[in-house]
């Protein structure tokens, strides 16, 4: 099953939304998708996919000490998969966390690359310990930022290359 196949029947804006909502894919694939796929406008593409973002960092800067600290009790792989993830998110935002503080979270969550994005921010404030509220301002705002450059290469404007 491809991943139009998956979203067959459901209107654009919702599939948008669930893209940007998917870890690795966010609005680097959201975007792209709406424009090129579905036709949206500039303007509704960076809208859905941002809001699908932030829907998917509202979820995961709330509640991800919770779901950390019930599974690393239940089962030692999920113990060690944590570790290993949270181990590689601090390696990739440690040394800007300590020069730029929480503006370094805007901007990592800003860069449109593998491994950066919401979902790896969520994490990073988690490990670093910012307060959910102020790790989700960061976020969205980076999110933001991430969505219209994103939009700017799907159109030509940037070239990455």
């Amino acid at each position: 099953m491809n991943y139009l196949e998956l979203f067959k029947g459901i209107p654009p804006e919702i599939a948008t939304l669930l893209t940007a909502m998917i870890p690795i894919a966010e609005n680097r694939i959201a975007i792209p998708v709406a424009l090129g796929v579905y036709k949206m406008s500039v303007w509704q593409a960076i809208f859905w996919a941002s809001i699908g973002d932030v829907i998917a960092t509202i979820f995961i800067v709330y509640s991800l000490d919770r779901i950390y600290s019930f599974m690393s009790n239940r089962a030692n792989f999920i113990d060690k998969t944590f570790d290993w993830f949270f181990s590689r998110a601090e390696r990739k935002f440690a040394k800007k966390y300590e020069k730029w503080g929480e503006i370094a979270l805007l901007l990592f969550v800003a860069v449109p690359l593998p491994i950066t994005g919401a979902w790896t921010g969520s994490i990073a404030s988690f490990i670093f310990g910012i307060k959910p509220w102020r790790a989700l301002l960061f976020i969205s705002l980076g999110v933001i930022i991430s969505s219209c450059i994103v939009a700017l290469a799907s159109l030509g404007f940037i070239n990455f290359l």
